[in-house]
């Protein structure tokens, strides 16, 4: 487990909404009131498109963020196919700690807030994509270096054995995976 990243349960999206706000909470305090809202609308779209894994990432100098994973099966594209669009800053190529290629692709548009992309290729012949959301931008760097030390040492295998198109029901906790 990585210092900074708390998986919550997929079970159901109530149950992920639950955990959520808990981390939240936790980090943030009670008083701010859009933090329930924000936390269904997040379970909500993480179950909607099959999530493999929902976490908070915190840093002490950072406000939190969102890490999400989603199980798809891909062929690698080349890191120069992903550099059109909006507010993309950065796109690096590179390999995990445990040996998979992956992609890291940095946006962060005019609102101020982050997103990164790291699409991992797996030697089943799978991408997971897993995405970091800040809803702030504050600490930036310090809440993707951590959510990138996370990633980078998942050891990924027999993902390609499940049905990417139709998600395991609940889900797969980052609790559960292999590490």
């Amino acid at each position: 487990m990585v210092p900074g990243v708390t998986p919550v349960a997929l079970g159901a999206p109530e149950r992920t909404a639950a955990d959520l706000l808990s981390v939240l909470r936790r980090i943030k305090g009670t008083l701010d009131p859009g933090l329930e809202v924000s936390a269904v609308q997040a379970a909500d779209l993480a179950h909607r498109h099959g999530a493999a894994l929902v976490a908070v990432v915190e840093h002490p100098g950072a406000d939190p963020a969102l890490l999400v994973a989603v199980v798809v099966p891909a062929d690698r594209v080349p890191a120069e196919h992903l550099l059109h669009g909006p507010s993309i800053r950065e796109v690096t190529e590179g390999v995990t700690a445990t040996g998979h290629p992956v992609v890291i692709i940095e946006r962060i548009p005019v609102s101020g807030t982050g997103a990164q992309l790291q699409v991992v290729v797996t030697a089943d012949g799978v991408a997971v994509v897993f995405t970091l959301h800040s809803p702030t931008g504050r600490g930036w760097l310090d809440v993707s270096g951590v959510a990138g030390r996370f990633v980078s040492g998942i050891e990924f295998s027999g993902i390609g054995r499940q049905s990417a198109s139709r998600p395991r029901p609940g889900g797969t906790s980052a609790r559960s995976a292999r590490r």
